[in-house]
């Protein structure tokens, strides 16, 4: 009799521990998102308010001067020990101005819900190494990406701007080590849901760390894109090739360096441009960065022309101080950027031609 109720007590101790094992195995749901807004002045007091200059390219998303709502995100995330999934949702203006290559859906221009989606994916972890992704994801390609809270500016670099910012496919990582790891894919095309291309591209990154605080991606793509561009409505000609170097050193426990650069052919045309990002972190709360950019285009191979429809070529210098308050949820960002272009590119409240612009942007971002 002694040795059952053992026997019984041993199994009632061993039934939640084996319950607990199952709840963990059910996965896990994450909730987070964003809101930003701003106020921006443009010291060249232009007529229609803008920033964007003569191809309505400048600036990728902070267009217009005044208060301005940004995005507002919310992202879904589901998670198991084997695989991921991902329903990043967004809001606003910067979300159309990010998904612009969504708005065409099967019922035309004007009966499509694709356009809050920038992401949605899944994972799937065959190993410890290897995973498998498909669907729409943010493209590997670059040092900024859409989401402010992600990037230390709160304007984009026209290498951001003139770069992929999504694709739709698959895509295969594999990682050799925690140093050295390698991603291949397929995509229908670069910014569009919706490619009439019946030729896919190609994506390829490698990760490499030389040294502890030093990483470096690889990133290229290589696409035939025959659709017409959703916002210029050009149809592009030729092979889309481009190669882009991101990379950061910690140089100290305060003090990153980043780099970005690339180069981009198309129809035997040629753009590309590099980026400095240094930033030091004074405190938890108070950090200075900067930004030094230098862009060409002059092929006229981008959205980067003047109002004759030439090329342009243009050196950018951002800086910002940036503010982390409210339990590190609230960055409040005074940002000043001036562009100089080597040609006229933007018209000031005289009407007078001009080759540059400065601009105040005071940016408040909420994270959760």
């Amino acid at each position: 009799m002694k040795k059952t109720l053992t026997a019984l007590f041993s199994l009632f101790l061993a039934v939640p521990a084996f319950s607990q094992d199952k709840e963990e195995d059910k996965g896990k749901f994450t909730f987070s998102g964003y809101i930003d807004s701003y106020y921006l002045s443009n010291f060249n007091n232009p007529r229609d308010m803008k920033n964007t200059g003569a191809s309505g390219t400048a600036r990728a998303f902070d267009q217009k001067t005044g208060f301005s709502l940004g995005l507002a995100q919310t992202k879904i995330g589901y998670s198991t020990s084997k695989s991921d999934v991902v329903l990043d949702l967004t809001f606003g203006p910067n979300a159309d101005l990010g998904n612009y290559g969504n708005n065409i859906g099967p019922l035309g221009k004007d009966g499509s819900s694709s356009l809050i989606i920038k992401q949605a994916y899944f994972n799937w972890k065959a190993t410890d190494k290897f995973t498998l992704t498909a669907g729409q994801f943010g493209t590997h390609i670059g040092y900024e990406v859409i989401d402010a809270p992600a990037n230390y500016h709160y304007s984009l670099s026209n290498l951001f701007n003139n770069g992929p910012f999504y694709h739709v496919g698959v895509k295969a990582a594999y990682a050799v080590s925690d140093k050295f790891a390698l991603m291949g894919g397929i995509v229908s095309g670069v910014d569009q849901l919706y490619s009439n291309n019946n030729k896919p591209g190609l994506i390829a990154q490698v990760f490499v760390q030389p040294t502890a605080g030093w990483n470096v991606y690889v990133n290229g793509i290589t696409i035939n894109r025959n659709s017409k561009d959703p916002v210029t409505g050009v149809t592009p000609t030729g092979t889309y090739n481009l190669l882009d170097l991101t990379t950061t050193y910690q140089v100290t426990d305060k003090f990153l360096f980043g780099l970005n650069a690339a180069t981009g052919e198309q129809g035997g045309k040629t753009w590309g441009g590099i980026a400095l990002y240094p930033k030091y972190d004074f405190s938890s709360t108070f950090s200075l960065g900067a930004r030094y950019e230098s862009f060409s285009n002059k092929d006229g191979v981008t959205a980067l022309i003047d109002a004759k429809g030439n090329g342009v070529s243009v050196n950018s210098f951002t800086i910002t101080p940036t503010f982390t308050v409210a339990d590190g949820h609230l960055l409040l960002k005074p940002e000043f950027r001036v562009d100089s272009y080597d040609k006229n590119f933007f018209v000031d409240g005289d009407g007078k031609d001009t080759k540059s612009q400065s601009t105040f942007t005071w940016a408040m971002i909420y994270k959760f």
